[in-house]
């Protein structure tokens, strides 16, 4: 049920991370707030397809 997902910074569309996730507990796309190299700031990452 583990997934594969890339999380995209919102503010310069940079994919930055790669984690996992699983479908059964979090059906929706997931957002978090981490850190954007290209920024150099806390910014919120969204869960994109591959």
């Amino acid at each position: 049920m583990r997934v594969n997902i890339n999380l995209e910074c919102t503010e310069c569309g940079e994919r930055n991370y790669l984690t996992n996730k699983n479908k059964r507990n979090n059906p929706d796309r997931i957002e978090v707030k981490k850190y954007c190299p290209r920024e150099r700031k806390v910014t919120l990452h969204r869960e994109v397809k591959k």
